[in-house]
């Protein structure tokens, strides 16, 4: 068995057989993410870390999230009108049902209609597929919703 170091590899270790400062160092990167401090200075000191730490390890330990895997997404395929403010419209009613959108990707408009591909988190939602995708056809400029699907189960 080869015994030289292992220099660049991504390992998964239970966060109670590491040094403390990885842990810290989680929280920093967490509470600067949420927006909880808006300076690493601040948000060192909170946690009881240096800078110095902080930046050593910032790049090298992260959350592990594959364990996540109950996580539900739809993907809605719509044909839009092209007029100002639809797809503004159409984004308002995913969130209105508690949908939090991960991507939307829409082709240039033709002949007055673009169409829109739109995926988001179920997981939140407040109604059934069946009855969203009824809804999303009534909202102003919706032409057509072509398809919807779900992966990962069931809302």
């Amino acid at each position: 068995m080869d015994q030289k170091a292992r220099t660049g590899e991504w390992v998964l270790v239970r966060t109670d057989a590491l040094p403390e400062v990885y842990g810290k160092v989680l929280e920093v990167s967490d509470a600067l993410n949420s927006g909880r401090f808006t300076s690493v200075s601040e948000a060192v000191r909170a946690v009881g870390i240096s800078r110095s730490a902080y930046y050593k390890y910032k790049d090298t330990v992260a959350p592990y999230l594959g364990s996540k895997t109950d996580a539900k997404f739809m993907t809605v395929d719509l044909v839009l009108q092209d007029s100002p403010g639809v797809l503004s419209g159409l984004l308002s009613a995913f969130a209105k049902v508690g949908a939090n959108i991960v991507t939307v990707n829409q082709q240039s408009p033709e002949a007055g209609s673009a169409c829109v591909s739109i995926c988001a988190k179920t997981d939140g939602m407040s109604q059934s597929l069946d009855t969203f995708a009824n809804e999303l056809s009534h909202v102003p400029g919706v032409r057509r919703v072509s398809a919807i699907s779900q992966k990962g189960g069931e809302v």
